[in-house]
C-alpha cells in the first residue's frame, strides 16, 4: 500500500515538473510522504527490537 502511494506521488511530482501543474502542492505532498515513510520505517524497526 505504501509503495503504491509513493509511486503515485512520484508520478504526480514528475508530471508537475514537466507540465507545471500545482508544483508547490505536489512538492509538499511528496515531502510529507517521505517523512511519513521514514517515520514508519524507523518506528517499525525500533518496535521489532524491543
Amino acid at each position: 500500500m505504501i509503495w503504491t502511494i509513493i509511486g503515485f506521488l512520484l508520478l504526480c511530482w514528475v508530471l508537475g515538473l514537466v507540465f507545471h501543474i500545482a508544483g508547490g502542492l505536489i512538492h509538499l505532498l511528496l515531502v510529507v510522504a517521505v517523512v511519513v515513510f521514514l517515520f514508519k520505517l524507523f518506528s517499525g524497526r525500533m518496535g521489532n527490537k524491543a
